[in-house]
Order: C-alpha cells, then structure tokens, then sequence
C-alpha cells in the first residue's frame, strides 16, 4: 500500500487522531496539508513528523467552520503540489452537556465545526477533485453518531449529520473515480479521553470486546487504508472502529 506522489489534506491534524493520520499518511508517501485553529505549535510538530518521511508538509491556520478559512487552506494545498487528491475531515471539538442545560452556543459551535466545517471542505476537494476525475475522502464521524450518547446531543447530531453527507456525496460523485468513506471511532484514547477518571476509563473498556480502548494509529490505519487504491471498490461505507464495542 503506497501513497507515494498524492497530496493528503488532513483537517485538525495537530494533536490525537489527526497527528496520527497525518504521520501515517506520510509514512506511505503522501505529502501532507493540515490546519489548525489556534497555536501553530502543535501543529508545527506534526509537520516535523512528517517530513521525517521526505515529504513535503505544511500547516495552516484555518478555522474549517468559516467558509472562507476552509476554502483557503485547499489554495494553499495547491501551492504546495499543485493539486488535492486526499481529504481527511478530522477538525472536531465537543460541548458537552445534558439537553435542559445545554445553551444554543454549545450546541452551535459544535455543529458549526464538526458538521458545517466538514462540509465546507468537502465542497471545495470536490471541485478539484472532479476535474482530475480521483480522489479519496474520508470523514470523521464517531460511535456516537451511530448510537448516541447522553449529555453529546449536539455531538451526536454533528456526526450522524457526517454519515448522511458522506453516504449522499459517494453517490454523487462515484461516476467521477472519487470514494467517500466514513470511519466512527470508539472509544479512543486521546486528549477528550485523558481527563476522564480512570475509574470511567476501565469501565468503558469492560465494554469493549477487546478489552482496551483504542489508540490514535488504530483510526490512522483504517483512514489510510480507505483512502489508499487497496480500498477503490469501497464507498459510501461507514467503518466503525471500536474495538467491538457496538
């Protein structure tokens, strides 16, 4: 499995599921594109830990739930290599509360990044996509917007909201050579998780067929897979990686 000559937009990739996507993908060859919304520093280590590899990387600053923030970090991925072949929707963040308590802002702010930012970025690796008649998309849904979960209605809604626009987008654009896969994620062990206490955490994992929650590479290697050529019959797929959760 090679990715070597693709350009790979990965959003929110400078911590967690991301960073580990982005060093996977440049692992098999992929020159990388993130963004990031606020400190570059974590970001600017991503990027280290990709050009490890010998690609090329590069992070921007772009908040993916502003229309025009995301349409610009696909014009810089084209000043680096002069085209997208790979889109990542990873950006996502969480406000979570119980649903009397829950003020319009969380429930916004979430919808806005998560589903809002991820269409915004689907759209514009459409269009460059279609003209070169390839691409490989994946989307970052979650477990939750499978199954839902108490105190994440604006979480939930924001990923069940992804499942229906990639299922939607693989019809539409299949004709053209472009795959549009999801991948929704158990329970993984990353920032979100970390500030639970471990007697939630090993609760969570007796629930959890294999015993443990996952870890970042876990959802790196299923997203490179889909967006690799091993994966060009599939599309329109929600690949649930939970460690058998569900």
């Amino acid at each position: 499995m090679t990715l070597e000559n693709k350009t790979a937009v990965v959003t929110g990739g400078s911590r967690g599921i991301g960073r580990a996507i982005c060093v996977k993908l440049a692992s098999l060859g992929a020159n990388v594109v993130t963004c990031y919304a606020n400190s570059s520093t974590a970001a600017d280590e991503t990027v280290k830990l990709c050009e490890e590899f010998g690609v090329k990387a590069v992070a921007v600053k772009a908040d993916v739930s502003v229309k025009e923030e995301a349409e610009a970090l696909f014009e810089e991925a084209k000043k680096l290599t002069g085209t997208v072949d790979i889109l990542v929707n990873n950006a996502g963040i969480t406000k979570d509360n119980i649903v009397i308590r829950m003020s319009d802002d969380e429930f916004n702010q979430v919808i806005d990044t998560n589903l809002r930012g991820t269409f915004y970025c689907m759209r514009a690796a459409s269009k460059l996509m279609m003209r070169k008649k390839y691409g490989r998309i994946v989307n970052i849904s979650s477990i939750v917007g499978v199954n839902g979960n108490a105190g994440q209605i604006n979480y939930a809604a924001s990923k069940a909201g992804i499942i229906g626009m990639t299922k939607s987008l693989a019809k539409e654009l299949g004709s053209r050579n472009i795959t549009c896969n999801a991948v929704a994620p158990g329970f993984i062990q990353t920032d979100m998780t970390d500030v639970l206490p471990d007697s939630v955490k090993e609760s969570l994992a007796k629930t959890i067929s294999l015993g443990r929650l996952g870890n970042p590479e876990d959802i790196a290697n299923a997203t490179a897979f889909l967006v690799s050529d091993d994966a060009s019959y599939i599309t329109g797929q929600v690949l649930v990686v939970d460690g058998g959760m569900s």
